[in-house]
C-alpha cells in the first residue's frame, strides 16, 4: 500500500519534470488528475508607511505587518539555513521532495492519520496563499486541514509554481509570505523586530533562529514567555547542527553560534497606527483624510473597502508635515498650556498658496488615560478628521464682515459712530441666505468699553468692537457675509449647517483650527483659497506614484485681500495684540473671545504661513469658562484671546519663520480703497451714523469685545 501510494505522488510529481514517463504513470496521473494548476496568487498584505515632508517615516499602518524583499536582500545564510532545515534539496527535486514524502507517507500511513508533513518549500508556500487568501475560519481550516485531498490539490498547484516560476523566485515567494511568529510576517519584518537588523544583514546565529522558528511560530514565539524562547532557542541549535550536517558551515562556526545568546530584541518595529507617531493628530488627520476625502476614491468607495486597501496595499504616503513648524507649535503650546489643564490649547498652521497643513499641534497628550487627561479626539481638527464639536471662533469670524464690507465699496477709513450697546430695529433687520427674517430686537449686544465713539474699518477692527462690526454686517448683509466666509472654507466643525444668525459676524459658530487658518491663509494668499491638505503623494507598491496637487480658486478679489490684510496688520500695533507686539516681519490677524470668555482664539498670517490657535474647555465651554482659571500654571480672572493663543501664534511663528526670508505684503491700491496703515482716520459725510435711537436695553451681551 505504502509502494502504491507513493507510485501515486512519484508520478504526479516527477511528471512535469522529466521527459519520459510510462504508461502506468500516465494511466495514474489521469486517475488521481494529478496535473499542474495554476494557483491564484493575491498581493500579500504590506505595511503602509507615512512620511513628513522630508521623506522621514513618521507613522505606519497595517493589518500584516510584512515588508516585502527580493531575494537579493536576503542574507547568504540565511537562505542556505531555510533550505537546510526546511527542504535541503530544494534546488534538485521537482514539486515534492520525494525521499521526505514516502518518508511522510509511511509515517502517516502506519499511525492512522497526517503526523509527519514532508512538504516541500513549493508545497508550503501553496498552503500559506491559501491560508492567507482565506477570509472566514471555515475557508482557514480549509486551508490546514489534514487530508489527503488536500495534499493532492496542493501538489497541483506546486507543479504549476514550479512550471510558472524559478526556485529563485518561489524561495524569495515563500520567505516573503512565511509567519515567524512575534507577530512578523515575512523574512525582513521578522529580521527587525527579532534583531534590529535588515535581512541582508542577518548572521548565522540570527538566520538559523529565523529558520527554525517557521516550523511552529506560535510555540517558539520569542514574544509569548521563556518558555516559548527556550523553544525557539533550542530549535536555533538544531538548524545550525543541520546546516554543519549538510557541510554549509564548518564545525568552528557552529560552535561559536550555539554559544550566542538568543538575542531577541523586541526592537517594537511592529507598532502601527497613530498613537506611536511622534505627530499623533496629524497622522490621525492624515489617516481619516484618506478614508474621507473624495480625492482619494480610488482606493475604494466605502470607508471600509479604503481602510482595508490603506492598512494592507504597501502605500508610500508623503505629507505636508514640516517638523521644525510641528516641533515650533508644540514648543509654543508647552510653554503656556500643560497637557493636565482642563482648557485645551491647538493650534494649525497652513501654508497660504496651496492649502499645505504644516503642523498641527494640541496640549493634549494623545491616549485613553483619562486621570492624565490624554485624549484620542483630534481637537485641532473638524470631526470628518477625528475632532470634536469644536469651539466658538469668537471675533476671527469680524473678517468676513470686514471683506464683505471693502468687495461693497467701503474704503479704509470710512466709518461711523458705535454705541455702548447694539439692538436690532426690528425682527427683519438682518436676513439669512434663504431669505428668512434673523434680526433680534429684543437682545442687546454690549461692548466691554462701552460707547466706541466714531470709528472706520481701520479702527473699529483693530479695536475689535462688537456693535461697530453688528452695524456693519447689518449694513452690507447678514448673508453676504455668510457667503464670503463659505467661500474661503468656513464650515462648522461638528458639520452641521452655519448658524446664520446675527451674531454670525461675532463667532457664534463652532470651528477648529485647520478651518480657521485655511481661510486666513486665503487672505494671505491675495484671496486664493485652498483647501486644507496633508497628503502630497502616494506610491504604490509596484513604484507607480500619484501626486495630488492644491486644490486653489480665486475667492475673494485680491485687491480686497490687500486691504483686509493692511487692516489686520495694525491689530498688531494699535490694536488687541499690541501687548504682546508685533514678530519682526509682516503680519496680520485677529483675536477672538466668544461671550463670557467661552473660548479665546487668535488668527492671523505671514505672505510665508497661516495659523489659528484655540483655547477651550472640551468639558463644556459654557459651563466651564475661561474665568477665574489657572492655565499652565498661570492664574487668570479672565483670559482674552490675545492673554494665551495670541502668545502661543506669536511664539510659534518666530521659531517656525526661522531661516525663512521676510516677505512683504502686496501693496493696497489707495486709489480704490483710500488710506494706508500710516494715515489718520478720516469721516467721510457719507459714512457718518449716529446712535440715537437705539434702544440699549439691559439684556445680556451676545459677542465679545476683543
Amino acid at each position: 500500500m505504502i509502494a502504491v501510494a507513493a507510485g501515486v505522488l512519484v508520478a504526479g510529481i516527477w511528471l512535469p519534470a522529466v521527459g519520459g514517463v510510462g504508461l502506468g504513470v500516465v494511466a495514474l496521473t489521469d486517475e488521481f488528475d494529478l496535473k499542474a494548476k495554476d494557483l491564484e496568487e493575491p498581493p500579500l498584505a504590506q505595511k503602509s508607511t507615512v512620511l513628513d515632508a522630508n521623506g522621514k517615516q513618521i507613522a505606519q499602518f497595517y493589518d500584516t505587518y510584512r515588508v516585502i524583499v527580493p531575494l537579493d536582500k536576503v542574507s547568504k545564510v540565511m537562505r542556505d539555513a531555510i533550505i537546510s532545515i526546511e527542504d535541503y534539496r530544494f534546488y534538485q527535486h521537482g514539486p515534492i521532495d520525494i525521499e521526505g514524502t514516502i518518508r511522510a507517507l509511511a509515517k502517516n500511513l502506519t499511525s492512522g492519520g497526517v503526523s509527519q508533513g514532508g512538504s516541500s518549500i513549493t508545497q508550503q508556500y501553496v498552503k500559506q496563499v491559501q491560508l492567507n487568501k482565506a477570509e472566514s475560519k471555515v475557508e482557514q481550516d480549509k486551508a490546514l486541514e489534514a487530508s489527503y485531498a488536500r495534499k493532492l490539490n496542493e501538489l497541483r498547484y506546486a507543479m504549476g509554481m514550479e512550471q510558472k516560476y524559478s526556485k529563485d523566485e518561489i524561495l524569495a515567494k515563500y520567505l516573503n509570505i512565511a509567519y515567524f511568529g512575534a507577530g512578523a510576517n515575512g523574512i525582513e519584518a521578522a529580521a527587525k523586530q527579532f534583531f534590529g537588523v535588515s535581512a541582508s544583514d542577518l548572521d548565522l546565529a540570527q538566520a538559523a533562529t529565523l529558520a527554525g522558528a517557521v516550523q511552529d511560530p506560535n510555540a517558539t514565539s520569542p514574544s509569548a514567555g521563556k518558555k516559548a524562547r527556550e523553544r525557539l532557542l533550542a530549535r536555533r541549535d538544531v538548524v545550525i547542527g543541520r546546516m554543519l550536517e549538510l557541510k554549509k558551515i564548518t564545525p568552528a562556526l557552529a560552535a561559536e553560534a550555539k554559544a550566542k545568546p538568543l538575542g531577541y530584541k523586541d526592537t517594537k518595529v511592529l507598532r502601527g497606527g497613530c498613537g506611536t507617531s511622534p505627530y499623533p493628530f496629524f497622522c490621525m488627520y492624515v489617516r481619516e483624510d484618506i478614508l474621507t476625502n473624495p480625492a482619494f476614491k480610488a482606493f475604494g468607495k466605502t470607508r471600509d473597502a479604503r481602510e482595508k486597501y490603506l492598512d494592507n496595499a504597501g502605500l508610500t504616503i508623503k505629507t505636508t508635515i514640516n517638523p521644525a513648524m510641528q516641533k515650533a507649535a508644540e514648543k509654543a503650546i508647552r510653554a503656556k498650556v500643560y497637557p493636565t489643564d482642563y482648557p485645551v490649547a491647538s493650534q494649525a498652521l497652513v501654508e497660504p498658496g496651496t492649502g499645505e497643513i504644516r503642523a498641527l499641534a494640541t496640549s493634549r497628550k494623545f491616549g485613553d488615560n483619562k486621570r492624565k487627561k490624554e485624549t484620542s479626539l483630534n481637537f485641532v481638527a473638524d470631526r470628518v478628521h477625528g475632532g470634536a464639536t469644536g469651539f466658538q471662533a469668537g471675533s476671527t469670524f469680524k473678517v468676513f464682515t470686514l471683506l464683505t464690507a471693502l468687495d461693497k465699496g467701503y474704503k479704509i477709513n470710512d466709518g461711523f459712530n458705535a454705541p455702548g450697546g447694539y439692538r436690532a430695529p426690528g425682527y427683519s433687520s438682518f436676513k439669512d441666505c434663504k431669505g428668512g427674517t434673523r434680526g433680534d430686537p429684543i437682545h442687546t449686544i454690549t461692548n466691554d468699553e462701552g460707547d466706541a465713539g466714531f470709528l472706520t474699518l481701520r479702527t473699529g477692527t483693530e479695536q475689535s468692537v462688537n456693535t461697530f462690526f453688528m452695524m456693519l454686517e447689518q449694513r452690507v448683509g447678514l448673508c453676504d457675509v455668510v457667503t464670503t466666509a463659505k467661500a474661503l472654507g468656513i464650515k462648522r466643525s461638528d458639520g452641521l449647517p452655519l448658524q446664520e444668525v446675527e451674531t454670525f459676524t461675532l463667532g457664534v459658530n463652532e470651528m477648529d483650527p485647520v478651518t480657521v487658518a485655511t481661510a486666513y491663509a486665503a487672505i494671505a494668499a491675495r484671496g486664493k483659497y485652498c483647501a486644507p491638505m496633508a497628503v502630497t503623494s502616494i506610491t504604490d507598491r509596484e513604484g507607480k506614484t500619484t501626486t495630488y496637487k492644491p486644490k486653489c480658486r480665486q475667492a475673494i478679489d485680491e485687491g480686497v485681500a490687500d486691504a483686509a490684510t493692511d487692516i489686520l496688520s495694525g491689530v498688531f500695533t494699535r490694536g488687541t495684540m499690541s501687548e504682546v507686539g508685533p514678530i519682526g516681519r509682516p503680519a496680520a490677524g485677529k483675536t477672538g473671545t466668544a461671550d463670557n470668555s467661552y473660548t479665546a482664539w487668535f488668527a492671523g498670517f505671514t505672505p510665508d504661513l497661516a495659523g489659528a490657535v484655540s483655547l477651550g474647555d472640551p468639558r463644556g465651554p459654557i459651563d466651564h469658562p475661561l474665568r477665574g482659571v489657572t492655565i499652565g500654571g498661570q492664574g487668570y480672572s479672565t483670559v482674552f484671546g490675545a492673554d494665551i493663543s495670541g502668545r502661543i501664534w506669536k511664539d510659534t511663528m518666530l521659531d517656525a519663520l526661522k531661516g525663512i526670508k521676510k516677505t512683504p505684503f502686496h501693496p493696497v491700491d489707495s486709489s480704490r480703497f483710500g488710506g494706508c496703515n500710516s494715515c489718520a482716520p478720516q469721516k467721510p459725510e457719507r459714512d457718518k451714523v449716529d446712535a440715537e435711537g437705539v434702544d440699549l436695553g439691559d439684556a445680556p451681551g451676545q459677542g465679545d469685545g476683543f
